[in-house]
């Protein structure tokens, strides 16, 4: 009889990385090894309504919590796996998972997906930060997406209760054309400064100032600011930068940009865990420059499957981008590396056999 194990998390829309991994997780074949039950923790239903407080967003989390403690009750699993935020009142709202979880004598596992964890709990009042420590301590280990991410919970738990889970999953994308003119660099995120956009642009604009020619930028992703949207697109207009804005796109639709392009640029400027977007253009064999983000660097090995750049340095990516615009045969080189790292680590029999291994042993 399979084991049975209770997942929380967001599942799309919104698409984020966080609700985009739990829809992967109940999708693969972890469902196979394991009886899966889900509840859906998700309050927003569209990025218009993140951050902003209601009385229906109350209600809908009073009616989750009660829906837990029901599933609990009924269905007994071995262990409940809780994502965490990282925000004192997200924490607060996944704790009560963590109590009520607690109260029905539940192992539990807490999987942070992202990398700012640290960075708030030390701007915090030292009440929370000890209120926090205290009560993550009643998890039974935690889960994170990089071995540079460990030590983000060293103190709270014991190295053996800190897991590892890089994001993986199953692509089927053909190998993007290699061009020797018209270079297609993509850009594939939520547009905002956090993402970087503002930094890509302005690398375009220093490309084209530096007499380049022979490439081109699609942008596609959810603005998520008007003003910063304006100035984007005024930026790209009055400089008459080679840049394509398109709307966000998933699936299938999401797939034909990354098997057209023949560069992936990703910059963050803020803390990031393991970007889905890094897996799938690795997936599509893309050479890719990024910033040294959560456990970025883990896929994108610098001067090997691309480039690492610091965070906020446009002229840094311009001459990342230079050199990969006009070297095709360094392009292809850094394109079979991204597709072998992938193949390595990032699959989704990977991920699912760290799963596995994990839930095990915790469930002992």
């Amino acid at each position: 009889m399979k084991k049975r194990i209770m997942i929380l998390g967001k599942i799309p829309p919104p698409y984020m990385g966080p609700s985009i991994a739990t829809q992967i997780i109940l999708d693969s074949s972890l469902k196979d090894r394991f009886e899966l039950l889900h509840i859906d923790t998700r309050v927003n239903t569209s990025l218009n309504t993140m951050g902003k407080f209601s009385l229906v967003k109350l209600f809908k989390s009073v009616s989750i919590w009660v829906k837990m403690f029901f599933a609990i009750l009924i269905k007994r699993p071995s262990l409940v796996v809780i994502p965490i935020s990282q925000s004192t009142g997200g924490y607060l709202k996944d704790l009560v998972f963590i109590l009520i979880a607690k109260l029905t004598f539940r192992k539990t596992l807490i999987h942070l997906r992202g990398s700012n964890f640290k960075n708030w709990l030390n701007t915090s009042s030292s009440f929370t930060r000890a209120f926090v420590k205290t009560t993550l301590k009643l998890n039974n280990g935690v889960i994170v997406l990089g071995n540079n991410l460990r030590q983000l919970f060293t103190g709270i738990f014991s190295d053996e209760n800190i897991y590892v889970c890089p994001n993986g999953g199953n692509y089927d994308i053909p190998s993007s054309v290699k061009r020797i003119d018209d270079v297609a660099i993509l850009y594939l995120a939520n547009l905002q400064p956090s993402k970087g956009i503002e930094d890509v642009l302005n690398a375009i604009l220093k490309l084209k100032g530096s007499s380049h020619s022979g490439f081109r930028l699609n942008v596609v992703g959810t603005w998520r600011s008007a003003s910063v949207e304006q100035e984007c697109k005024m930026l790209v207009e009055k400089n008459n930068l080679p840049v394509t804005f398109f709307p966000a796109a998933t699936g299938k639709d999401k797939f034909q940009f990354l098997a057209d392009a023949d560069i992936f640029v990703f910059t963050p400027r803020e803390p990031e865990g393991h970007p889905w977007v890094i897996v799938e253009a690795m997936a599509a064999g893309l050479p890719i420059i990024s910033t040294d983000q959560g456990a970025i660097i883990e896929s994108v090995k610098n001067n090997i499957n691309g480039y690492i750049v610091p965070v906020g340095s446009p002229d840094e990516i311009a001459d990342r981008l230079s050199i990969l615009v006009t070297d095709k045969d360094r392009r292809v080189k850094m394109a079979a590396e991204s597709r072998k790292n992938y193949e390595n680590g990032f699959t989704e029999e990977k991920m699912v056999g760290n799963l596995t291994t994990i839930f095990e042993k915790v469930i002992g």
